[in-house]
């Protein structure tokens, strides 16, 4: 029997009312694993039961006497981050049950918690050769004056053959803006090495020209003979072709990049070098594990790395390990705020995002302190007896 107006009613009452709790519960950290080097927070900040509710309803009786879920949103990840007006702003990679993402923005008081979308999801302007899929946009905050959006542009490889619909192309698609809500569309990235599904512009002019970090792999999925965070400058970003791409930090056997390794947000600057957060990829008997890992480059020179601390920076715990693809953790947004505090937005499994928050002067210590990986076996016995050997005494 269809519903009455007044039961109509009283379940959209409910569905604001469930919400509005979601969307204000506060956060707290997990202070009994506390490692020294950041605090994990008890809850997501955002999950696909974040989205409005007015983008996913219909919300007259006369059209939706059910009250159904007429657009569905599956996951909200990979998100981008910028600070601007002391407010924590979030680029969601918002996934529908369609498998379409786009992007929209979540704004924070904290940075922790009570995230609430904007009114509506990002506008953002195609190119001639329409994408059939966006997704993980990294944000920077460029010397030039504007704000760049550097994402995956994702369309079907005309090259297949007739009746395979899996194969696809990536490249770099970029877009700027002033407010994040009217963008500017740019040409996509050429690059002659490859496919691109992971770039990142760097915040400032490096010898006057636009810098890049690039991840160039032969197909969409395996990077085949690239890979790597690779570093390119580029002349016009209007216009943005890179003829060369060096690796400044490369794939490497049996380590947690041994299958790819990406440049995850901008670096922070800091007074001893830049910041570095990125994801490493191996594979194991699960699938593919990704984790984050972290270095650091030259202040002068940001394509030198100059610390390269061993093994994982954060890799998915618990619930963190379940997901649409598990076993993930992926960043492409950090902040670091007016008191050097750091606020790190990760993915877990293709499916919510988090938060982890730590300082600068903690990132650096453990950039510039933590053992470098050894490569052997062996070489991990000689650094932990070294560390045994220098707490002699103190235990």
């Amino acid at each position: 029997m269809k519903p009455t107006k007044e039961q109509f009613e009283k379940r959209l009452s409910e569905l604001k009312k469930q919400h509005e709790k979601l969307l204000a519960k506060k956060n707290k950290r997990r202070k009994k694993e506390f490692n020294g080097i950041y605090h994990r927070y008890k809850r997501p900040v955002l999950t696909a039961a974040h989205a409005p509710l007015h983008w996913r309803y219909d919300f007259n009786y006369e059209s939706n006497p059910y009250l159904m879920q007429r657009i569905g949103v599956n996951a909200t990840l990979n998100s981008g981050a910028i600070y601007l007006d002391g407010k924590y702003l979030l680029m969601v990679r918002t996934e529908g049950w369609d498998r379409k993402s786009y992007f929209a923005v979540a704004e924070s008081p904290n940075g922790t918690d009570n995230f609430r979308f904007w009114e509506r999801p990002v506008t953002l302007p195609e190119t001639e050769d329409p994408d059939t899929n966006v997704y993980d946009m990294r944000l920077t905050q460029h010397e030039d004056g504007w704000i760049y959006g550097v994402f995956c542009s994702e369309r079907k490889d005309k090259s297949a053959p007739q009746g395979d619909t899996s194969m696809a192309t990536a490249s770099g698609g970029i877009a700027r803006t002033k407010d994040l809500v009217n963008w500017e569309r740019l040409p996509d990235f050429i690059s002659h090495h490859g496919q691109q599904r992971n770039l990142v512009l760097h915040p400032e002019f490096v010898n006057g020209k636009y810098a890049f970090y690039t991840r160039p792999q032969d197909g969409f999925i395996e990077v085949g003979g690239g890979g790597g965070i690779g570093w390119a400058l580029v002349e016009d970003i209007t216009k943005a072709e890179a003829p060369e791409e060096m690796i400044i930090d490369e794939k490497i056997y049996h380590t947690i990049k041994e299958l790819k390794n990406g440049q995850g947000p901008a670096p922070i600057k800091t007074e001893k070098g830049w910041l570095h957060l990125a994801h490493g990829v191996r594979g194991c008997a699960a699938g593919l594990r990704y984790v984050l890992f972290m270095f650091m480059t030259d202040l002068e020179d940001p394509s030198k790395v100059i610390a390269r601390p061993g093994g994982y920076f954060m890799a998915p715990e618990g619930d963190e390990r379940i997901g649409d693809v598990s076993n993930v953790l992926f960043t492409n947004g950090w902040i670091c705020n007016e008191n050097d505090e750091v606020f790190i937005y990760y993915g877990s499994s293709d499916t919510r995002m988090h938060v982890a928050t730590t300082t600068v002067d903690q990132l650096i210590d453990y950039c510039l302190h933590t053992p470098e990986d050894g490569f052997r076996s062996a070489a991990s016995v000689q650094t932990i007896n070294k560390l045994i050997d220098k707490n002699k005494g103190m235990y």
